[in-house]
């Protein structure tokens, strides 16, 4: 029996934005590997330490929640000398959500004062129950009782 995973990717919020609108996203700079560890049916939440990828304008929020739609990783050219792999990604309908008032409930943060080191890995899994605290703030409308 398969069970349904819950991931986070760290990704700019200007590159987020770039793969709700595709249906896509990408993470760690394009790399095959994270993208793999999903299957069909996992829920993703994308992290935004950045508005942009190169500047410094911070974001610090969770900007795009979806559900992996298939088990195709693929790569895409985007230039000659870039071919980043992708994961075909149904995006739903939610609100941004800053991390800050979340820090002190979230397990995946040990040490709330350095509660930025987890997304320096670009991608990693969380429970059930982070992911729905983190939903629950960004889904306008619950479905049958869950925010799901």
């Amino acid at each position: 029996m398969k069970s349904t995973k819950y991931w986070i990717a760290t990704v700019s919020k200007e590159h987020t934005l770039r793969g709700v609108a595709g249906g896509f996203m990408q993470v760690c700079q394009g790399k095959q590997a994270p993208l793999k560890r999903m299957k069909k049916g996992d829920y993703l939440i994308v992290y935004s330490s950045k508005i942009t990828m190169e500047g410094n304008e911070k974001c610090q929020a969770f900007t795009a929640i979806g559900q992996v739609i298939d088990d195709h990783v693929y790569q895409y050219e985007m230039t000659d000398n870039f071919k980043p792999y992708r994961r075909n990604i149904k995006f739903m309908e939610s609100v941004e959500s800053s991390i800050i008032p979340l820090i002190n409930d979230l397990e995946f943060i040990p040490d709330k004062k350095s509660w930025g080191y987890p997304f320096r890995y670009g991608f990693f899994e969380i429970k059930e129950n982070d992911f729905n605290l983190i939903i629950s703030k960004m889904l306008q409308h619950e479905i049958k009782g869950q925010y799901i």
